[in-house]
């Protein structure tokens, strides 16, 4: 397994933690009707049908502010993976944070052991009524590193501990939202590996309140068949992350997924929820940076 602070989502989490439940929350105050433009000002013409998001830790090098103007100018209507100390730079910039995170102790360990559990219940326990007082819905959690562990146990460790929080998620209206990561290539070990392991344990979790983040690029390296994936599970479904497959680069024609057909998909399901880019840019510079990103806005805006 590659160490954890080598992974620059890894760090990026763990300075994000830092502080984060200490962090008291103000009011939401989403402001999501300007007209869209682009980082030149021009009008961005986007079509309205996908909420777009942007992972907040593919552009660490970017402050904050910077990313939300050039965000708004973009027609973004929101940033994933933002804890508390930031959402009142989102609030200021008329942002949602669409993917709240913070209570997560790291990606291995998670919700499948049991020695986790009493850490973990504190941190969503305090975490879940910040976030709705917020004005947010979804919080982010993780199964966790397998480390030898069968299916069985994993599913009824994660269900045994979730469910201890599924009654405070369910009173203050957030729900809790599992991401499925590879672990072929980026995570090697991680238990919530497959589309049909989460929905499993979706299933016995049983609250409408538990769902799962459909990584389209995790998703492609460990079991492809994405369209029809997400189509056989879509009510399981409530978040959905982009990446260039291979090395999780530009969504563009330089790699093998088709994502306006996928974009598409997912509309015709209904779907009424955000989609965040989390690719990591090519360029170095800030603005080669952020005009990748535009560019992969452009290309899910179906």
């Amino acid at each position: 397994m590659t160490d954890a602070s080598s992974h620059p989502r890894r760090r990026a989490i763990k300075n994000m933690l830092l502080g984060s439940l200490a962090m008291g929350a103000t009011q939401h105050t989403f402001a999501g009707n300007a007209a869209p433009r682009s980082i030149a000002g021009a009008p961005a013409r986007l079509k309205g049908n996908i909420n777009h998001s942007v992972c907040r830790w593919c552009y660490g090098g970017i402050p904050l502010e910077e990313l939300c103007i050039a965000a708004k100018k973009m027609g973004l209507v929101a940033i994933d993976l933002v804890g508390p100390k930031d959402w009142p730079v989102l609030q200021k910039h008329g942002l949602y944070s669409s993917m709240c995170n913070g209570a997560e102790i790291n990606l291995e360990d998670g919700w499948n052991h049991r020695e986790f559990h009493p850490r973990l219940i504190k941190n969503y326990s305090e975490m879940i009524p910040l976030v709705a007082k917020a004005g947010y819905k979804q919080l982010i959690c993780f199964s966790g590193s397998r480390r030898q562990l069968d299916d069985e146990t994993g599913w009824k460790n994660c269900t045994e501990g979730l469910k201890q929080v599924m009654g405070i998620a369910e009173k203050h209206k957030v729900t809790l939202v599992m991401e499925l990561l590879n672990s072929k290539i980026d995570h090697k070990d991680y238990q919530c590996d497959k589309t049909a392991w989460g929905v499993e344990l979706a299933k016995r979790i049983d609250a409408e309140n538990f769902k799962l983040l459909y990584d389209i690029y995790h998703m492609q390296i460990d079991e492809g068949d994405v369209i029809r994936t997400i189509r056989q599970h879509f009510p399981y479904l409530s978040h959905f992350h982009t990446g260039g497959v291979p090395g999780r680069r530009e969504i563009n024609a330089t790699q093998e997924l088709n994502y306006p057909a996928i974009m598409k998909a997912i509309l015709e399901l209904g779907f009424k929820g955000y989609v965040a880019q989390e690719f990591i840019p090519t360029p170095k510079d800030a603005q080669g940076q952020l005009a990748s990103l535009q560019e992969g806005v452009m290309i899910c805006d179906v």
